[in-house]
């Protein structure tokens, strides 16, 4: 049984191993529902985040307390009120937010404070402060409706903030806000979560959400044919939010949504949807290629470009095994750091998806096209095709008039794409030589 376990983490912890590089040094802005914490989720969601934390991300949390204010408002008689999607927060109502926010932070402190041995927190230090770091202003009377107590970001203190982070610290921040005289308003926590993060010009703000994300084709109910969009450009987000109806409740597609994308255009490269009812959903966002829920994205995060010497790593761990079952030929590290600048390259997100070296033979107007790999994660989806368009151009501006391959076992995908099989002799003289008569590659070249 160890044995099996072995197998499946070493090379799992392997592959996660580029994403906990990339986000060290990072900050996140993390927002939860009050719902999640009703649902029981807190522990988790506790050791998830010390455990992120732990690997260098710097965390703001902000937490929200709808169904707990609700459940105040409710022991004392009253019913919640709305407009505009947002709660008219009279003395009540505002006296109920205080007692919510109040207990809710004493929780969450708690539950970043424990270390019991044999637990994901054992050994784990995680200091949490909060502080007046939001000022705040009335939201007013709206079309003819008087939000009372209810406000808006006005400023975030971004030294503050980042100061407590740079201290090794995580922030919590409750959704309340206070005006230069005092006067505590009640703030909605997606607001909040999106402000800061804008302001902090985080690197991603992060919903842990009811919802599942965004679907396709948001009116039609879940299933293959309608899943879950993972990414989602941001031209593609505005669309769907000109399109949706204002929303009136959280799990109405543009509640959160729109504080996404509003995050994307001031700054925030990459905003997520996350449901808290997949236990280890932030995890699962974050180290996983695939994700979960729906990311928002400012940039296509796919980049086609040259290679450099910093990628030599990335391209071994692709074609290693293409080399290893024989469908390419074996190249060392030295020759790959030699000619990293003949490689194009698709990067995903700071991981290599496919790659294709291009070494030209001038004297005879053609280049070779090498090592055409693409990840298994990927076939499918036309990244070889975006390699070999990407090569063409770069063989025309050299001023060639053809370029060929050499393969054993993909001649089909060739000649689908314009190839045409050659004689072994049509090989320019200094490639010739080099060519292996005992492997009885084809020759394929196309004019470009």
């Amino acid at each position: 049984m160890s044995t099996v376990f072995n197998f499946t983490f070493v090379p799992w912890f392997r592959s996660v191993a580029p994403y906990i590089h990339m986000h060290r040094g990072k900050t996140f802005v993390v927002g939860i529902a009050g719902e999640a914490i009703a649902a029981g989720k807190l522990q988790n969601l506790a050791q998830d985040l010390a455990l992120i934390q732990s690997m260098g991300v710097k965390i703001v949390l902000v937490h929200g307390f709808r169904p707990q204010v609700n459940e105040q408002l409710a022991a004392k008689g009253h019913t919640p009120k709305y407009s505009h999607g947002m709660r008219i927060t009279d003395e009540i109502a505002l006296d109920c937010a205080q007692e919510a926010a109040g207990q809710l932070r004493y929780e969450i402190e708690a539950a970043f404070s424990q270390g019991l041995p044999n637990t994901p927190m054992a050994g784990s230090t995680v200091r949490v402060i909060s502080g007046n770091f939001i000022t705040a202003r009335p939201v007013g009377i709206v079309d003819g409706v008087d939000f009372m107590h209810s406000g808006l970001v006005r400023k975030v203190d971004v030294l503050g903030i980042t100061r407590t982070l740079e201290m090794g610290a995580m922030v919590l921040l409750s959704p309340f806000g206070f005006s230069p005289t005092g006067e505590a308003f009640n703030l909605s926590m997606e607001e909040v979560a999106t402000s800061v993060a804008a302001e902090l010009q985080a690197d991603k703000l992060i919903f842990l959400t009811e919802t599942q994300g965004i679907r396709v084709q948001p009116n039609e109910p879940a299933s293959e044919n309608n899943p879950i969009d993972t990414e989602l450009p941001l031209a593609m987000a505005k669309q769907l939010l000109a399109s949706a109806p204002s929303p009136t409740q959280p799990t109405d597609l543009a509640f959160y949504l729109q504080h996404c994308v509003k995050a994307c255009e001031e700054g925030v490269e990459r905003s997520h949807i996350l449901p808290f009812s997949v236990d280890g959903a932030l995890l699962l966002e974050i180290y996983v290629h695939d994700g979960i829920g729906t990311m928002v994205v400012d940039e296509k995060l796919e980049e086609l470009r040259e290679a450099t010497a910093d990628d030599v790593g990335g391209i071994l761990q692709l074609i290693e095994p293409f080399e290893n079952d024989g469908t390419l030929v074996k190249r060392n590290r030295t020759e790959i750091e030699r000619d990293v600048d003949h490689f194009t390259i698709i990067d995903h997100d700071g991981v290599i998806f496919a790659c294709a070296a291009l070494y030209p033979y001038p004297e005879a107007k053609t280049a070779e096209m090498a090592a055409l790999t693409v990840s298994p994660q990927s076939q499918g989806q036309g990244d070889g095709e975006k390699i070999l368009k990407r090569v063409e151009q770069r063989a025309r501006a050299m001023g060639l008039n053809s370029i060929f391959v050499l393969s054993t076992r993909t001649m089909h995908w060739f000649l689908k794409r314009g190839f045409v099989q050659m004689d072994p002799d049509w090989l320019p003289e200094a490639r010739k030589r080099k060519y292996n008569w005992d492997r009885k590659s084809q020759v394929l070249v196309k004019k470009i």
